[in-house]
């Protein structure tokens, strides 16, 4: 297991897919915060964002409960002998990482036997099996190497899915791809990672006693995507914002909005999708905000009128 933030990930950017392509099934807490310069040490996604291709699964955890419980499925998830990749769990920068809240922590030998123990296949110290660690991998296996790597992310879908049920089983906490709030009847939803989908399930709560019918799909797994899932999820919306606490500076959306929008085109969704980046270096995310964004959500769901797809909330412009 690791920790770590921000520029100390970026500073170790080779290492991250050498880990990856060595099948090494480490656990790395990532406490998301955003990547310099200039100089910030607060929260966004840009960390996680950065690294989102490298070959590690990477979990979202929108509290220090979630947080907690990612971190002990990360074990068995990472270590199944069909995945063999690493695991990051990613959570919010002082939103979670420095501040209090109540959680129930599992009885350490019940976390131990569900952990169980790491017994590798291959390993270094074993004298009766020599091996070569990280060699040189030229025109003639790379690209079987990679094949491999993508078939192993590939399959972490399905362990992720058995691990959470056996998980359930243990504690009553359910856990999935993405959580659906309120989504069975939703017109309107709006798509997030980590912390911010508190903010947006209390704003869903004021807007359905209002009679409105908005839903959050909370994103849990963002590697592997589950795009056959999430846009089943949002097929029946009228429209959609995906929100990305990070800015791809690519002049069309960010990272989040480009997979959900894959998803939907390629499963045939037409729901109106629109993208806000949001949240950089640690800017407030509030309620007034999020309502905002359903606000326009309501005008394009009658008009049909996405306007400009990019879109931007809480900055001064």
């Amino acid at each position: 297991m690791t920790a770590t933030s921000a520029n100390g990930l970026s500073l170790m950017w080779e290492m991250i897919y050498i880990a990856a392509s060595m099948r090494l099934p480490i656990v790395m807490s990532l406490v998301n915060r955003a990547v310099s310069g200039p100089l910030n040490i607060h929260n966004d996604h840009s960390d996680a964002y950065g690294v989102r291709d490298s070959g590690w699964i990477m979990l979202f955890s929108e509290n220090n409960q979630e947080a907690y419980d990612n971190l002990i499925m990360a074990h068995r998830i990472a270590e199944h002998k069909d995945v063999m990749l690493p695991l990051m769990v990613c959570q919010d920068g002082f939103i979670t990482s420095h501040s209090i809240e109540n959680i129930e922590l599992i009885e350490d030998e019940k976390v131990k036997e569900f952990v169980g123990k790491y017994k590798p296949e291959h390993y270094l110290l074993n004298d009766k099996e020599a091996m070569a660690m990280g060699p040189l991998d030229v025109q003639s296996y790379l690209f079987e190497h990679k094949y491999q790597q993508a078939n192993a992310m590939r399959n972490a879908k399905k362990v992720v899915e058995e691990v959470s049920r056996e998980f359930e089983k243990m504690t009553g906490r359910k856990y999935s791809f993405f959580e659906e709030y309120k989504m069975e009847d939703a017109e309107i939803a709006v798509v997030c990672m980590n912390s911010t989908a508190g903010t947006t399930k209390f704003v869903v709560d004021n807007l359905r006693g209002k009679g409105i019918k908005a839903g959050l799909v909370k994103l849990r797994m963002f590697r592997p995507f589950p795009a056959e899932e999430i846009a089943k999820a949002l097929s029946k919306a009228k429209a959609v914002a995906i929100l990305d606490k990070a800015d791809s500076t690519n002049g069309a959306g960010g990272a989040l909005f480009t997979d959900v929008t894959s998803a939907m085109f390629l499963n045939n969704v037409n729901t109106k999708a629109v993208n806000y980046i949001y949240g950089i270096g640690g800017r407030d995310t509030t309620s007034y905000d999020i309502e905002g964004v359903y606000k326009d959500l309501m005008e394009i769901s009658k008009t049909g009128d996405i306007g400009n797809p990019y879109r931007y909330f809480g900055v001064r412009i």
